[in-house]
This record gives C-alpha cells, structure tokens and sequence, in this order.
C-alpha cells in the first residue's frame, strides 16, 4: 500500500466513525449533504474522493473543523495506522477560546480518542459543554480550573480528572499555558 492510499483510507474510515459518534445513518448523512447513500458509502470505504466543497459540507455536518479532514498527513507505509510522529499530528477543533488541540490517535476507528491539548493563558472555554461522552484527562504542565458537574476543581501536573457526560466548562486564568492528555470515548472530533 502506498503513503497516499494508507492516508485517503484514514479519511474514509474517520468520516464513518464520526457519523456513527454522531449517531447519523448513512441515510441522515446523505440527505443533510444532499448526496447519494451509495454515493457517501463509496467516500467512507474509499472508493471515491469528495471534492473540497464536500469535504466543507461534510465538516459542517459533523460539527469538526475543515482542517480536521484535510490534515491527513501520510506516514510512513509500515507506521499508518500504528505511530503518529510529533510533526504529523492532525489540529482538532476550531483553535477557538484559546484551546489549541491535536489528535494523538492514529485516526478515529477505535472506541475512543487519545487529544494533546494547550489551554493558552487567560482563556476560557464560551460556554459550558455537555458530551455523550466519558473522558480522561491528565495535566503534564501548567495549572487548569475545570467546573465538572457545578464543582470547580483546580487541576496541577501530574493531576488528572474525569468527566462521565456531566456538564463541564475550562479555564485558564493563570500566566502559563496548560497542557493536558486527554482521552475521549466515543470519538467526537
């Protein structure tokens, strides 16, 4: 298998994962990106290329970043799917809020995702976030507030913390960039 097949078979196999995280059928997805069933099942088992137009609808649809789809960077043949090297991590999100975030999985076919995540200085997540999710996080440096469920919670390195679908907001309101390891199951980038 060649470096570009391994990677577009990444994207076909993320797309699924993500509609199914979101739990969309390939009916619901067709219709919200007015394309064909046989059409998108192609894209997801990579027997076809979408174009860029599509793969913006398709990001809308799931609730990810353009970036998020187009970042596909090919590793080495014997390495896809097994390592992802510091310089071929994929940025997740939008970068909004101060949150700059990086998937740490090779793609998003397992039953969880393994995100690096900097919370730049002084910032703070928008809105309080509630994900059909269980999530594990650990600090490597910095310091982090996190409000889990109504409690506030100071979060050092070395520290880590657990978060089971309950409403959850981050801050940020010290000097320092925080950075954390988070896992996050099912995948919702």
């Amino acid at each position: 298998m060649n470096q570009a097949a391994s990677s577009s078979q990444t994207l076909g196999a993320d797309l699924r994962a993500l509609r199914k995280a979101r739990g969309l059928t390939l009916t619901d997805m067709a219709e919200t990106l007015g394309r064909s069933v046989g059409w998108l099942s192609q894209v997801e088992r990579d027997l076809s290329e979408p174009s860029i137009t599509d793969l913006r609808h398709m990001a809308r649809a799931l609730g990810v970043s353009v970036s998020m789809l187009f970042s596909h960077a090919p590793a080495p043949t014997d390495e896809a799917g097994y390592v992802v090297r510091t310089g071929a991590r994929r940025p997740i999100g939008s970068g909004d809020a101060g949150l700059v975030e990086e998937l740490l999985s090779p793609d998003l076919t397992d039953d969880f995702e393994m995100v690096h995540s900097t919370f730049a200085p002084h910032s703070r997540i928008g809105e309080e976030v509630t994900r059909p999710t269980q999530e594990v996080g650990y600090l490597i440096s910095g310091r982090l507030d996190l409000v889990i469920g109504g409690k506030r919670f100071t979060i050092h390195p070395g520290d880590s913390f657990r978060i089971r679908g309950e409403p959850f907001e981050w801050i940020n309101p010290y000097d320092r960039p925080a950075v954390a390891i988070w896992v996050i199951a099912p995948p919702v980038y």
